[in-house]
């Protein structure tokens, strides 16, 4: 006896709301596998390129504006 027939025959014998969940954890399994196969064909350097470059293109906009003392002397934090 194969998996498939094995798993026919112990869903058969389950009540019918147990055998639906069954059946959802079957959908659960197909997605994760395909969101795990989008992930590998993806190429993660791309992302990581884009992200320095966004980094990169902002990095210095607040250079010398900030003024750490100031940000604890307000009103709201007396």
């Amino acid at each position: 006896m194969n998996t498939v027939e094995r798993i026919f025959e112990e869903v058969k014998a389950l009540p019918e709301f147990q055998a639906r969940e069954v059946l959802d954890f079957v959908g659960y399994l197909k997605t994760k596998r395909a969101y795990a196969e989008q992930a590998v064909s993806t190429p993660q350097s791309d992302d990581v390129e884009s992200d320095w470059a966004e980094f990169e293109k902002l990095a210095g906009t607040w250079e010398g504006k900030f003024n750490r003392n100031e940000c604890y002397d307000r009103t709201i934090l007396r």
